[in-house]
């Protein structure tokens, strides 16, 4: 028997791409130190090698892992040499492809993430980022929105669908619903079915029901212990860091429930305690995944999630960026714009 080649429409043809130039402007720091640490360079243009792609950034998302890793912590004792050009987050257009036929052809606009630490990050006009950490960019975002999507939504994801298997009854409870991860992880869980209570302050209560929480409890007024009732999950973005969110968390799960912290140092002594209270536990560390990158894609594009932009910097203004994001009180995303999409 003979089996039909299945037909497809072609594609548009992609516009011509402009050779890249061998130095670039990207945003660097000489060693750990405050957001004024970070200072524009011109730094040369990154090569791509094996199925890594060069991709010329449009816009670059900011998280807390960033300014963590400016200050001296995070995943700063990875970096091997300085200065080092910080960023996981980029929104972009392909410059040049591991072979012709490759699914992202040069033209081809995407988003993902990039292996800092291990390579230059995103923080600069030109990114190299494996093909397997990218994804086609949405059609309906604009690059800062998509840029705001990667690092934020696969750890949502992770959390969410991949560890705590969200599922129509489930009750979870989010910290942070408000946050980069927390607004995403609000949306994931309430489209899988789950009965969605988040903690945030009372300026986020309304923003937060929209996007699927069926409760809110403004921590700056409450004591959540006091209302939310027994759940089944506690996605922890918060841990005991400045307080005893993550201990206060292990009171409300029922027996054998799942506590998952992911703030890395927020409270070492959870694993022990966890099994104290009878609960299970995890910490969680996103994976920069493209075909979960394009399912989310896909969910932004059908409009069943969204994503918040709250400040837009320009690159060299990424100081000021680190700086909001370091108040922990940023609704959705922070976003740096690098170049003309």
């Amino acid at each position: 028997m003979r089996i039909r080649p299945l037909r497809s429409t072609p594609e548009a043809p992609l516009a011509p791409v402009a050779e890249p130039p061998t130095a670039m402007q990207a945003m660097v720091v000489d060693a750990p130190g405050a957001p004024d640490a970070l200072r524009a360079a011109s730094v040369p243009v990154p090569s791509p090698v094996l199925s890594e792609l060069l991709v010329r950034v449009v816009a670059a998302g900011v998280n807390p892992i960033d300014a963590k890793t400016r200050g001296g912590a995070g995943v700063s004792g990875a970096i091997d040499a300085y200065p080092a050009t910080p960023g996981y987050d980029f929104s972009g257009i392909v410059v040049k492809s591991p072979y012709e036929s490759h699914p992202f052809p040069p033209g081809t606009e995407v988003f993902g993430m990039a292996s800092f630490p291990r390579t230059g990050g995103s923080y600069a006009e030109y990114v190299v980022a494996p093909a397997l950490s990218i994804a086609r960019k949405p059609a309906s975002l604009s690059h800062v929105e998509a840029a705001g999507v990667p690092l934020a939504a696969l750890t949502a994801w992770g959390l969410v669908v991949e560890t705590a298997h969200a599922h129509e009854g489930q009750r979870v409870l989010i910290h942070a619903g408000s946050g980069g991860v927390g607004h995403f992880a609000v949306q994931f869980a309430a489209y899988f079915g789950a009965h969605v209570t988040a903690t945030a302050s009372g300026r986020n209560a309304s923003w937060l029901r929209e996007l699927g929480a069926s409760v809110v409890i403004d921590y700056t007024t409450t004591r959540f212990e006091d209302v939310v009732g027994e759940v089944d999950v506690v996605i922890d973005l918060v841990g005991n860091v400045g307080g005893d969110t993550g201990t206060r968390s292990l009171e409300v799960l029922r027996p054998g429930g799942l506590y998952v912290l992911v703030p890395t140092g927020s409270w070492p002594g959870y694993v022990d305690a966890a099994a104290e209270a009878g609960v299970r536990t995890t910490s969680y560390k996103v994976i920069p995944d493209g075909g979960a990158l394009a399912t989310i894609a896909r969910l932004l594009d059908s409009g069943s999630v969204q994503v918040y932009i709250e400040n837009v910097y320009e690159l060299t203004d990424a100081a000021d960026a680190h700086r909001a994001i370091e108040t922990g009180h940023t609704r959705g995303k922070v976003v740096l714009r690098v170049s003309d999409g």
